[in-house]
């Protein structure tokens, strides 16, 4: 469901290519490769929700609006692993390299700070 959803908008609105990335269980993130101003990104993500009326994606859209801002989860939370790429189609070169590029910078940071807390943690308890 979510390809042929991402498959549509894409088309619809000529965002050359897109990313599928799992969460957790029935939950998906997508990447388009075009960028588009914050009034683009509202109308497009408006269009998704009338079309698919899927209520998750609705309340998700209704925060983003609230904060100015969308947001993607990059790492882990509470158990969940981070997301992995499922599905990849079509152009790579914008938007999906961008957000690739940032989110192999995170997850770097986040795992020397990781080793560098153990290192501590074993220099505390000897």
């Amino acid at each position: 469901m979510v390809k042929h959803w991402a498959l549509k908008i894409m088309r619809w609105f000529k965002l050359e290519g897109f990313i599928i990335l799992k969460s957790s269980a029935n939950c998906y993130h997508v990447v388009f490769n075009r960028k588009v101003s914050w009034e683009d990104n509202v109308r497009i993500i408006a269009w998704a929700c009338l079309i698919t009326k899927h209520k998750k994606l609705t309340v998700w859209f209704i925060f983003q609006c609230v904060k100015k801002g969308s947001t993607l989860r990059i790492s882990c939370k509470k158990g969940k692993p981070s997301p992995r790429i499922v599905y990849r189609y079509g152009k790579e070169d914008g938007e999906i390299r961008n957000f690739l590029q940032y989110r192999r910078l995170i997850k770097n940071i986040m795992r020397k700070m990781r080793a560098q807390l153990q290192t501590l943690t074993e220099y505390c308890s000897t």
